[in-house]
């Protein structure tokens, strides 16, 4: 069977797809991924929107009871690596002998006691480390040497052939499967037999493992006993470079100076390895240590591996591993979470962007600021992801791995239009919202992209019977619903705005942040309705913490932008408005109107004019964007270059949407314009203005016929009268 997401060429395995590793039975997603976007509109490099600060929705509510953000959306967007919108470079899959350690040892820096962590083994006035003793501090053994050497033969299968690497829960080697054609495996041990923790944590992996089976995670084979007593997990080798070498790799290249992955390829990284976290968090299984190090690229697959630190949600008992600096902090006391969980892949993509200096000691359990970091500037929709990512309370993060996924995609589709080239041709549609209106006029609420309805809520299927558009009448169909949901109260709190009931919409808004503080919907409907009583600087709290919880979304950074250009704040109105205009095709007419009026009311008509120009043709925006470049070319004329911009405002009105009447008022001020400037200046014979030469007899004889073209169509008896009077006026003398 065929993978049903869309994009996606693989096959379904054993209930997972051999590519994306999505589940067969996932819902099919948005369709389509839009491809690389050139920049829209003038650029900006003012202040980012992180200024105006981001709270959680239940911590700035102050909430007694923490509930969950619900699932947001189904992670269901093309999961190639690079996920359809960048090109990440294949790794080739390395010779397993060359990546023997030779010696085998652990470097003293890197000798911890399993149980306090204090340092072990370390040099002391000229004399090596001792590889075995016991801690100074709590007297638990530690043992360094390999327990395997070349040679040896484990259950009559595996010949071990040395030491791959030497991790936090023992040596790992690499063997031959003498049993399966030879084939590469990976044997890992513990870290001291003798350690009770590490014991028990051996045994959770055998109950665990035998569970796993993904094809983004590291297979397990066989669990087996060597001679001596001690046990081992077999498992599947993966002959590519982890992200951790792949960073190490680009420091060398780099002279020994830190080098970020390129942020496109690095969220490309973990928006493919999500769906592995969210095949194992549907066991009841979590993953606990992911770091960089974890993270194995070969080909263009990756590969989850060293399952370690696995262990059940409801676990109470076994130990727990993690890693300083990727932890969440709230473990050491409750234990660990999905949201604990998540936590490690949010700091994982942080270490790979920038040179998170001080990740496992200033900033252990916090993030720099964006002042501090210029990426964080770049890429506002990132240091918002990552926020939440990181927050402090496991309640304020993504509460699912397919939410997280879902939103870092949109975050890589902003990312990858920032830094790619060509036209934005192709729009996905969100889960969540449905599209803009294109208006050249200042943005109001009922322009914005409605709320799409939930598809999990309990009244989805009736809302669908609910087919009138018409808001009186949807208004009273909505108040016959069965049960109050989400859904519902925020149809009827939309219904509500649309017959100017705002009162009553945020008192629906408020009914849905009662029930759950954390429901961004209610927040949605508080800047609808702030917006519509025009208090923009409410509008711009409400969208401000939407977009918080919503970072991969353009609807909230529209809403933001139209209401901090409402709220006199046009550099962030500005940022926000290029984002969606170079992201999404369904968002650039809306975008690039905002731009053009930033631009005008700033006097930079040639900016305004550049903005209106990005609008495509095949848009059906594309009539109003020469209206409104007809009218920017028509006003505040320069004397030295009147004519030629008349002449190219008549030349956007053949193109623009336009009522008769307006074209005919439209044509009369062009060729008013321009008799005024030629009587003044004298005639320029070589200019035309509509098709009329600038000279003032045709110019007259042009005015005169727009009159009366306009008087036949003016419905106002007074009007025609005024008209066929100015025609009069106009008309150039003759003997006759």
């Amino acid at each position: 069977m065929n993978c049903a997401q869309p994009g996606c060429a693989g096959t379904i395995v054993d209930g997972y797809c051999d590519v994306c590793g999505l589940a067969g039975a996932a819902a099919p997603a948005a369709q389509g991924a839009a491809p690389s976007g050139s920049p829209a509109g003038p650029a900006s490099s003012r202040s980012a929107t992180s200024r105006l600060g981001t709270v959680p929705l239940g911590s700035a509510r102050n909430a007694t009871g923490s509930r969950p953000t619900r699932r947001l959306g189904g992670g269901g967007n093309p999961s190639r690596l690079g996920a359809g919108l960048t090109h990440v470079p294949p790794i080739p899959e390395v010779d397993p002998q060359q990546s023997l350690m030779n010696p085998p040892v652990v470097a003293e820096e890197k000798r911890y006691c399993s149980v306090c962590q204090s340092a072990v083994g370390r040099s002391r006035e000229g004399a090596p480390g001792r590889t075995k003793g016991f801690c100074a501090k709590c007297r638990t053994p530690f043992d360094f040497e390999p327990t395997l050497v070349a040679g040896n033969l484990l259950s009559g299968q595996y010949e071990v052939m040395g030491c791959l690497a030497h991790g936090g829960m023992g040596w790992i080697y690499l063997a031959r499967d003498r049993n399966v054609n030879d084939r590469w495996v990976v044997l890992k041990g513990l870290l001291n037999a003798g350690d009770p923790d590490a014991s028990r944590a051996a045994v959770a992996e055998k109950q665990y493992l035998a569970e796993v089976e993904h094809p983004l995670i590291v297979e397990i084979y066989n669990f087996v006993t060597s001679a001596d007593g001690n046990s081992y997990i077999v498992m599947e080798y993966v002959g590519g470079r982890s992200l951790n070498n792949l960073l190490k790799d680009r420091m060398k290249s780099n002279g020994g100076t830190f080098s970020p992955i390129p942020v496109d390829q690095a969220i490309a990284y973990v928006v493919e390895i999500l769906p592995a976290f969210g095949y194992l968090h549907s066991l009841g299984l979590l993953y606990c240590d992911f770091k960089p190090a974890n993270l194995i690229q070969v080909g263009d697959s990756m590969k989850l591996i060293d399952l370690g630190g696995v262990r059940r949600v409801d676990d109470d008992q076994s130990p727990i591993y993690g890693t300083v600096g990727f932890q969440a902090p709230e473990v050491a006391r409750d234990g660990t979470t999905v949201a604990s969980d998540l936590y490690t892949v949010a700091r994982t993509l942080a270490t790979l962007v920038f040179e998170f200096k001080g990740y496992q000691a200033q900033f252990e359990t916090t993030l720099p600021s964006a002042d501090e970091v210029a990426l964080f500037g770049q890429f506002d929709s990132l240091y918002r992801w990552l926020q939440k990512g990181t927050a402090q309370r496991p309640e304020d993060r993504f509460q699912t791995a397919e939410e997280m996924r879902e939103q870092l995609f949109g975050v890589l589709r902003e990312v990858t239009a920032a830094v790619g080239t060509g036209a934005v041709t192709r729009s996905t549609p969100s889960q969540m919202f449905g599209q803009p209106a294109a208006t050249a006029d200042l943005l109001t609420w009922r322009d914005l992209p409605r709320l799409a309805i939930d598809p999990r809520d309990a009244m989805a299927s009736w809302l669908t019977t609910v087919t009138t558009d018409e808001p009186a009448a949807r208004f009273a169909a909505l108040e016959g619903a069965p049960e109050q949901t989400v859904a519902v109260m925020a149809e009827r709190a939309d219904a509500a705005l649309r017959t100017d009931q705002v009162q009553l919409a945020e008192h629906l808004a408020q009914r849905i942040l009662d029930a759950d503080p954390w429901e961004w919907r209610g927040v949605w409907l508080q800047g609808l309705a702030a917006l519509s009583r025009s208090d923009p600087a409410a509008a711009v709290a409400a969208f401000n913490a939407v977009y918080g919880q919503l970072p991969g979304e353009l609807a909230p950074k529209l809403a933001l932008a139209a209401a901090c250009e409402a709220a006199g704040e046009p550099a962030v109105a500005e940022r926000l408005y290029t984002t969606c205009a170079r992201t999404d095709a369904a968002f650039v007419a809306t975008g690039q109107f905002g731009l053009a009026r930033i631009a005008a009311q700033a006097g930079d008509r040639d900016a305004a004019l550049h903005a209106l120009d990005r609008i495509p043709a095949t848009s059906r925006a594309y009539g109003d964007a020469r209206r409104s470049r007809a009218l920017l070319l028509a006003a505040a004329l320069d004397p030295a270059h009147a004519l030629q911009d008349l002449g190219q405002a008549a030349n956007e009105l053949e193109q623009a949407s336009l009522q008769p009447v307006e074209r005919a008022s439209l044509r009369i001020r062009l060729l008013e314009s321009a008799l005024v400037h030629v009587q003044a200046q004298g005639p320029q014979m070589a200019q035309e203005v509509g098709g009329v030469p600038a000279a003032e007899l045709p110019l007259r004889r042009a005015l005169e016929s727009a009159y009366r073209d306009a008087a036949r169509l003016a419905t106002d008896g007074d009007r025609r009268v005024e008209l066929v009077d100015k025609a009069n006026a106009v008309r150039p003398r003759t003997l006759v």
